[in-house]
């Protein structure tokens, strides 16, 4: 069974190999992300740079990792001032959250899959087999790579435009759609550098089999916060919800079920 699991393996790797052959490199490449995201690369060396992953890397400064760094920030640049626009009477603290949502590895990489960068990137086979977190990071940090990419061959503009396209609808959404009341309650409170906020059950009414519970949301420095809910967990988020549309962080903050 050992042998068998080893010629298994073997034959994995090769097939991988195999795949990593078939990426396209060079022109072919710049016309493929060019089909995909909507620039026309002068200079393929930086292209290929954006999608190298360090794993491959040769000479120091040959993979994405630097230019990872710098297309963190733009991305972040851009969409804030996008958030800011499009959101004229939104708090600081909801403008954090949706930011923090928006340029996250998780939104990257599904970003990623959306222009099908995965199957562009340059990588290891074990890289490339990887699954799960670490899967999700090497997509992700190709975005922000390519980003960066974008930015330096075409300028401010080009790269905001791209990010603009993609980014825009994903703005659109309502913040429900990537963190809950509680969740976005507790990265407002961290940016204050306020400790965690506590919740206790202060009432439960109603028969066995149809209860209503009453939660205590309590965090220091604010007056307390109630919230009622059929279960615990519902009643903790209304009163988040409540919380933060009394401190005027969301106004659309919406109940988990």
């Amino acid at each position: 069974m050992e042998v068998a699991d080893r010629d298994a393996a073997d034959t994995i790797a090769e097939l991988r190999e195999v795949m990593a052959l078939k990426r396209p490199t060079g022109d072919k490449l710049a016309a493929e992300i060019a089909s995909r995201v909507g620039h026309a690369f002068r200079d393929v060396a930086l292209l290929q740079r954006a999608l190298t992953h360090s794993s491959v890397r040769g000479k120091v400064g040959t993979d994405n990792e630097r230019l990872e760094f710098l297309g963190d920030r733009v991305l972040a640049l851009v969409v804030a001032d996008m958030l800011f626009r499009i959101y004229p009477k939104a708090a600081q603290g909801e403008l954090a959250v949706r930011l923090s949502a928006l340029v996250s590895g998780d939104a990257c990489a599904d970003v990623a899959d959306e222009l099908g960068i995965a199957e562009l990137i340059h990588a290891d086979s074990a890289v490339k087999g990887a699954q799960g977190r670490k899967a999700k990071n090497v997509r992700a940090d190709a975005v922000e790579a390519l980003i960066a990419a974008i930015y330096l061959d075409g300028g401010l503009q080009q790269a905001s435009d791209f990010i603009l396209r993609i980014w825009e609808k994903r703005a659109q959404q309502s913040v429900r759609a990537v963190r809950d009341s509680k969740t976005m309650l507790q990265e407002w409170l961290a940016q204050r550098d306020s400790a965690r906020p506590s919740y206790a059950i202060v009432a439960r009414e109603g028969p066995d089999h149809e209860p209503i519970f009453t939660v205590e949301l309590q965090a220091p420095g604010f007056e307390p916060c109630l919230g009622k809910g059929r279960s615990r967990q519902a009643a903790e988020q209304a009163a988040a919800s409540a919380f933060l549309e009394r401190e005027g962080v969301t106004a659309d903050a919406d109940e988990a079920a």
